[in-house]
C-alpha cells in the first residue's frame, strides 16, 4: 500500500515542526517546500520529512510539488508586515495561488491555518481582515471533490504555545532585559492559549473525517487569561522579579507607535488593534468537537521555561 504524503507550506516554522510527529504517527510522509533548504538542514533528523527546494511560491512551482502529495496543509502566516511581505501577499494572494496549484496537480484536500477572530469584513486589524479573506477564499473553492471542488477544513486558534513558541519565550526574553519595571500594553487583553500539540492533533484527526469538510474550527485552551496574568506567570516561571506596569489605552497605542519602529517590530499598531478583540472561543471549541481535551499551560510551559525561582 502506497504511503500517503502531505505537503506542508510553512512547515519549517513552529507549528510545522510539531505537526510532523503527528502526521508521521498517522502514517503520512511529509514534504516541506522551502526556498532556503540550507537553513533547515536540521529537519533531515525528523523521521518521514523531506525538504523540497523551491525557487518561488508561484503556481507552477507549487503545482509540481503538489503532484507528489495527497493533501496540502497551509501554515503560512505573518504577524507583522516587512518590506514586500505584506499581509495581503502572505494571507490572500498565496492562498489563491495554492488553490490554483492544487487544481493543476489534482489534489483535493486542504487544511488551512487561519486565526481566531479572522474576519474579512469585521476584523479589527489588517492582520485579522487578511486572514479572514484568505480563509473565505479557501472555503469558496471547497464544494467537495464529488462536485469538482476542494475539500477544505480551516483552523482558527487562539495564541499557540509550546516548545519553541514566540509567545511565552518572547516575553521571557523581554522580561530578562527588564530593569525592574515592565511596561505592558493592553494588559486586559484576553486569550485562551492553546497547546501546539492539540492544534496538530486536531489537524490530523480532521484529515479522514468527512464531517470536517467545509468546517471552520475555533481552537482554544481550557482557560481564559488576561495578558497581564500570562506575563506574570512567565515571570514566575523564569524566576524574574519585576513590577508589571499595565498601560492604559493611550499608553498602549503610544508604545505600539514607538515599538513598531524597532528592529523586529516587537509590538505594532496592528498588533494593538488585533488585541482589542478577545482571542477566546464562543460556545464551540473545535478541540472538544474533535474529541481532544484541551491542555493547560501549567502542564507544558514549565517543561521548556523551567522553574528557576
Amino acid at each position: 500500500m502506497k504511503q500517503q504524503s502531505a505537503c506542508i507550506l510553512g512547515g519549517t516554522g513552529f507549528v510545522g515542526r510539531h505537526l510532523f510527529r503527528h502526521l508521521n504517527s498517522a502514517g503520512y510522509h511529509c514534504i516541506v517546500p522551502t526556498r532556503r533548504p540550507h537553513r533547515h538542514r536540521d529537519l533531515a533528523l525528523y523521521p518521514g520529512v523531506d525538504l523540497h527546494p523551491l525557487d518561488s511560491l508561484g503556481r507552477e512551482g507549487l503545482g509540481a510539488c503538489f503532484e507528489h502529495c495527497d493533501l496540502v496543509i497551509n501554515l503560512v502566516g505573518i504577524l507583522n508586515e516587512a518590506g514586500s511581505t505584506s499581509f495581503r501577499r502572505a494571507h490572500v494572494e498565496l492562498v489563491r495561488t495554492i488553490l490554483a496549484a492544487m487544481q493543476d496537480a489534482g489534489v483535493s484536500r486542504l487544511l488551512h491555518m487561519s486565526a481566531l477572530n479572522a474576519d474579512a469584513a469585521q476584523g479589527r486589524s489588517a492582520y485579522l481582515r487578511s486572514k479572514g479573506e484568505g480563509e473565505d477564499l479557501a472555503h469558496a473553492a471547497g464544494d467537495g471533490p464529488a462536485d469538482g471542488g476542494l475539500a477544505v477544513t480551516s483552523f482558527r486558534p487562539s495564541v499557540i504555545f509550546g516548545q519553541g513558541d514566540s509567545f511565552f519565550n518572547r516575553f521571557a526574553d523581554l522580561l530578562q532585559l527588564a530593569p525592574g519595571v515592565f511596561p505592558l500594553a493592553c494588559p486586559e487583553a484576553r486569550f485562551a492559549p492553546v497547546w501546539v500539540g492539540d492544534v496538530a492533533e486536531a489537524m490530523v484527526r480532521s484529515i479522514q473525517r468527512e464531517d470536517t469538510i467545509g468546517r471552520r474550527f475555533d481552537l482554544c485552551g481550557p482557560r481564559v487569561l488576561t495578558l497581564e496574568a500570562l506575563v506574570e506567570y512567565t515571570a514566575q516561571r523564569i524566576g524574574k522579579r519585576v513590577l508589571l506596569a499595565g498601560l492604559n489605552d493611550w499608553g498602549s497605542r503610544t508604545q505600539a507607535r514607538l515599538f513598531e519602529r524597532l528592529p523586529g517590530k516587537p509590538f505594532t499598531r496592528d498588533n494593538y488593534l488585533s488585541m482589542q478583540t478577545p482571542s477566546v472561543c464562543g460556545e464551540r471549541n473545535g478541540l472538544l468537537e474533535l474529541g481532544i481535551h484541551p491542555t493547560d499551560i501549567e502542564t507544558v510551559v514549565p517543561l521548556y521555561l523551567g522553574a528557576q525561582n
